[in-house]
């Protein structure tokens, strides 16, 4: 009786681990759904980086443009420039063009940011997000108060830049990349609109227009060399194109700079045409405290459809008109 009752809990024992086994193989093969901050690039993007001659961890430089409502990645190739890799719908911003200068204004912010690791934000309630830095050294030597000025998703804006989800996602997953390969850091400048020598002349009499030449100077270096400027902050306001000898005191007198020699942008072959995200501007159209109705998208499709072509940047030879994109509101 003894022997039989024995074998019989061995054999209850065996099968209760081969069932855990069993188990466990199973939920080992089940596939892990990675975190957002963490999903891979898309093989579609991947396919684009390589059609352009791009790495996935190549240096990359950000541009806003505020009145376009778009966002451009910039990614930099074997010469060392940066190249122009996809503009970005932004879906909508709060404010109006100008700087951000106080807490609450729900003024989106224009100036040059340098975006650190630290400055990602994984966790973000509006999906994923990176935060600008704001106030930098230019806006704290003027006082300007503020704080948790992102771009990020959720469509929706409170002095913040946002995307829709999707293009967070990609936007996010690009800049992860760079900074998981080596780059410290890396810059948006964010403009009050593409700041050619004709969108200024308008602007003469606006009061921030001395602020905006200075801005422009940044957009031009840029546009004529294809590398972000030096940027540095002294008698409360910016110096493009310096490298300070000594620290600069952001309210104090200029120390030496050094302007650094830049040779002439030569550029390497690349494909023609423009990559512009399908989605849809919805500043002016929906609310921006609110996430966007079915009746904001429609209307933004209707506005975008009537359209002869979508607004692109100058890129040279490359200019090319894109189709009117489509919604893709998340």
């Amino acid at each position: 009786m003894g022997t039989n009752t024995g074998s019989t809990i061995r054999a209850a024992v065996r099968l209760t681990i081969l069932l855990a086994c069993v188990f466990l193989s199973a939920c080992s093969n089940t596939p892990t759904i990675p975190a957002p901050s963490e999903v891979p690039l898309s093989k579609e993007t991947i396919s684009l980086l390589a059609k352009k001659g791009m790495q996935a961890g190549a240096p990359v430089f950000v541009r806003i443009f505020k009145e376009e409502s778009e966002l451009e990645i910039w990614k930099q190739r074997d010469d060392g420039r940066f190249y122009h890799f996809k503009t970005y719908p932004i879906c909508n911003w709060s404010g109006e063009i100008g700087p951000k200068q106080s807490y609450g204004d729900r003024q989106a912010p224009e100036g040059f940011y340098t975006i650190t690791p630290a400055l990602m934000n994984p966790n973000s309630k509006y999906y994923l997000s990176f935060n600008l830095g704001y106030p930098n050294a230019y806006e704290r030597a003027w006082g300007r108060t503020g704080d948790s000025v992102m771009v990020h998703g959720n469509c929706r804006s409170a002095g913040c830049y946002a995307m829709t989800d999707a293009l967070m996602e990609e936007i996010y997953g690009l800049t992860r990349e760079s900074l998981k390969a080596g780059q410290p850091s890396f810059q948006l400048h964010a403009y009050p609109f593409r700041m050619t020598d004709a969108r200024m002349a308008r602007e003469k009499n606006n009061k921030w227009y001395g602020f905006w030449r200075t801005m422009k100077q940044g957009y031009d270096y840029f546009e004529k060399y294809r590398v972000p400027p030096s940027v540095a902050v002294c008698e409360r306001r910016y110096v493009v194109d310096a490298v300070p000898r000594s620290r600069p005191d952001p309210s104090g007198p200029c120390p030496a700079f050094d302007r650094p020699f830049v040779t002439a942008f030569k550029p390497l072959p690349e494909p023609d045409g423009v990559a512009v995200a399908s989605g849809n501007k919805l500043k002016g159209i929906a609310n921006p405290d609110n996430e966007p109705t079915l009746a904001d998208i429609n209307k933004a499709k209707a506005k975008q459809s009537t359209q002869s072509a979508w607004h692109l940047p100058s890129f040279g030879s490359q200019s090319t008109p894109a189709t009117s994109p489509v919604a893709n509101a998340n």
